[in-house]
């Protein structure tokens, strides 16, 4: 097997190792194609307006001055155009890719272009607490599910969401299928600041206030030490909300 691995934290981050390390135990061909720097909630962006510079790192090793979503495409379309992947692995982001979070990641992005062009994708992401990211709880546990998710088969136009809890791996207390979740509080806020000459300028930060984690939902799952499994589909459309304007529109 063939595999194709990105992240969006960046070529240098210690969860892309840890992804290495996974996808060595799933497949006999890996290769490594990531950004050059930080891409964290670039989402599903392209690089239109810009040239994709390509850095090789070592063997089977790539850089792209570019997003997740870019670093895919340059490995299929690129650098495995001859030998394209069997399966593509996105991650290991450093914190969890939960509920509204998988609109803004680009770790979920990087397995979305490899749906779109029609490969078998997964994003995997790791929960921490404080300064522990206890990478081990991925390591320990991701390869045995890739496997078997990918024996089982991928629905057309359908991703794969891996979070692992924020605990040992000795600690987690199963595997849930989970439904993408919902946080009942305002996510982001404006957070405003002054220079050294005294003019504003603003940070986008973020609040993570208690609530309840919706029954059978992604949060729920690590909220309690599970590992969520998460279907995500590339079709975006609402079918009761056809139904409902179907009047309407005739």
């Amino acid at each position: 097997m063939r595999i194709l691995i990105t992240n969006d934290d960046g070529v240098h981050a210690p969860g892309l190792a840890v992804l290495e390390r996974i996808a060595r135990q799933v497949g006999d061909e890996v290769v490594v194609v990531a950004p050059e720097s930080d891409q964290s909630g670039v989402a599903h962006s392209l690089s239109l307006s810009d040239p994709l510079r390509l850095r090789k790192v070592c063997d089977n090793h790539f850089a792209v001055k570019g997003t997740p979503t870019d670093c895919i495409i340059m490995g299929v379309r690129k650098i495995m155009v001859d030998n394209p992947p069997d399966l593509i692995l996105s991650g290991v982001n450093r914190g969890q890719n939960v509920a509204e979070d998988v609109t803004y990641s680009g770790t979920i992005a990087g397995a979305m272009e490899g749906t779109l062009l029609g490969f078998p994708s997964i994003a995997l992401s790791q929960c921490y607490a404080g300064e522990n990211s206890f990478w081990d709880c991925a390591e320990t546990h991701a390869a045995g599910l890739i496997q078997k998710i990918v024996a089982r088969g991928f629905p057309p136009g359908v991703l794969m969401n891996l979070n692992f809890p924020a605990c040992e791996p000795s600690e987690v207390k199963g595997v849930s299928l989970a439904r993408q979740g919902r946080r009942e509080q305002e996510l982001m806020k404006i957070e405003g600041r002054r220079d050294g000459r005294g003019n504003p300028y603003y940070w986008i930060a973020f609040e993570r206030p208690s609530f309840v984690a919706g029954a059978g939902t992604d949060l729920e799952a690590v909220a309690h030490d599970r590992i969520s499994v998460t279907p995500l589909r590339l079709d975006l459309t609402d079918e009761p909300a056809l139904v409902h304007f179907a009047s309407l529109f005739g």
